[in-house]
């Protein structure tokens, strides 16, 4: 079953190419503190700003690194059915133990028209398929109703990351969905109502910079014990809060940086922290004793 703890990895940059000894490095640091799995392609990632021969070689390089220690979740989605069902594909002839697809962006389709969409994804390609839904990244969400459908219609639509902010839509889903579908929280101040809800993990970006204090935090939560859960999810509040002081990955690529674990590099249009809330967040990093 999907449950846990799986970063949605940044991509680290040096010289306008992949980092790849500092990838090599976030791996390793995951698999170090007890991350359950590792997301790669994700929002998280500055996917959009990748050519299509380096998504190949990251995919290759990272994979061959991780080396089946931890699963991989592999994000296919594109506006674009072809696209996306081409990378889907090759993430399975890669050996991904899931793919994250995301609803179409900018088209704003119908429930039906995404029905339909993940559907035929879901029917020509025989991998697990874990739903992403980011109406703030989108413009479209895709309702309970619509998970709901697509989960009891299909076998390998086995779950959803949930990044709609909305916590009545996420328990329409948990309650409705078929038995062994997973929920995982898109939103990390979100993580603890959602877990409390019966969501089974998070796919995280302030794990990129604390992943032993999410990951703990998860594993208490799936064992039920939320007065200790609720504890750690107070303590990392203020990080989950300095982790979108602006654009995400922008906040975790700059606190990595500080944490001497990459360069400070983005694809444009993607940018540095403006001054001001550079100063705050690194307070905040001390604060947590990263720095």
């Amino acid at each position: 079953m999907l449950q846990g703890t799986y970063v949605a990895l940044v991509t680290p940059f040096k010289d306008g190419s992949i980092d790849w000894t500092a990838l090599e490095g976030l791996i390793q640091y995951h698999i170090d503190n007890g991350t359950t799995g590792i997301v790669l392609l994700g929002t998280t990632a500055e996917t959009a700003g990748l050519a299509s021969d380096e998504k190949d070689a990251l995919l290759r390089f990272a994979i061959n690194k991780i080396g089946g220690r931890l699963p991989v979740m592999i994000g296919t989605g594109t506006n674009n059915l072809h696209q996306t069902l081409a990378a889907t594909a090759k993430a399975k002839e890669l050996g991904a133990d899931y793919v994250l697809v995301i609803t179409p962006y900018y088209i704003k389709p119908t429930q039906n028209g995404m029905i339909e969409y993940f559907g035929t994804i879901a029917k020509k390609v025989d991998i697990p398929i874990v739903l992403y839904n980011v109406p703030g990244r989108t413009g479209i969400n895709m309702t309970a109703a619509t998970t709901v459908q697509l989960a009891r219609e299909h076998m390998n639509i086995i779950g959803i990351k949930e990044a709609s902010a909305n916590l009545v839509q996420a328990t329409q889903i948990i309650r409705d969905a078929p038995a062994g579908f997973a929920l995982m929280s898109g939103e990390d101040a979100l993580n603890l109502p959602l877990m409390a809800l019966g969501a089974r993990g998070t796919v995280s970006v302030t794990a990129n910079v604390a992943p032993k204090l999410v990951s703990d935090l998860i594993a208490t939560c799936l064992t039920g014990d939320y007065a200790a859960a609720a504890k750690q999810h107070l303590a990392l509040a203020k990080l989950n809060d300095l982790m979108f002081i602006e654009t995400n990955p922008i906040p975790a690529k700059e606190a990595l940086h500080m944490m001497g674990m990459l360069n400070l590099e983005f694809r444009s249009p993607m940018c540095k922290l403006q001054d001001a809330n550079r100063e705050i967040l690194k307070k905040g990093l001390k604060e947590y004793s990263f720095i």
